[in-house]
């Protein structure tokens, strides 16, 4: 991969003139590769990973891996499943993986009953899908490479009778 890539995975933020310094390199060369990559699609969202649970005042949600064993549609295979699937707005992620299932989502909703609906009414009912498997996510330590850090959890006292 390209390093001005690599650099910009690790650290969104870094501006054309910090990639210039590290690559030795005219800051304007940097800044048309950039746009480059943007304009075809290699570079999509630039991202921030936010720790949710060092936020006191936000709604929590819910994350659940889920997945999906679909029979493939005859001439297109997988695509046209999944690209009905990632569709809905509760899927964030979609992914074809080998093994016993054939795609691996990442669902969010509000709480267990909005992402249960959503697997009840909506992902289980499609045609194509055969079966379903959901793992919610109780707590998040590491994410896209970043290690998160934890509020200090309460300390209980021993009881002891």
């Amino acid at each position: 991969m390209d390093e001005i890539l690599e650099i910009l995975e690790k650290n969104g933020r870094a501006g054309a003139e910090d990639i210039a310094k590290m690559l030795k390199k005219k800051p304007k060369d940097i800044k048309e590769a950039i746009k480059k990559y943007e304009k075809e699609g290699v570079i999509l969202k630039y991202k921030a990973v936010i720790n949710k649970d060092l936020i006191k005042d936000t709604d929590s949600s819910v994350r659940a891996l889920i997945e999906v064993n679909i029979t493939p549609q005859k001439d297109v295979g997988f695509d046209k499943v999944a690209e009905r699937i990632y569709s809905f707005p509760e899927v964030s992620s979609c992914y074809l993986v080998s093994g016993t299932y054939d795609l691996l989502l990442i669902v969010e909703g509000k709480d267990l009953h909005t992402v249960s609906r959503f697997i009840a009414e909506k992902l289980a009912p499609l045609e194509n899908v055969k079966g379903t498997i959901t793992h919610f996510l109780l707590k998040k330590y590491k994410e896209d490479g970043v290690i998160l850090k934890h509020k200090e959890e309460n300390k209980r006292i021993a009881i002891s009778y």
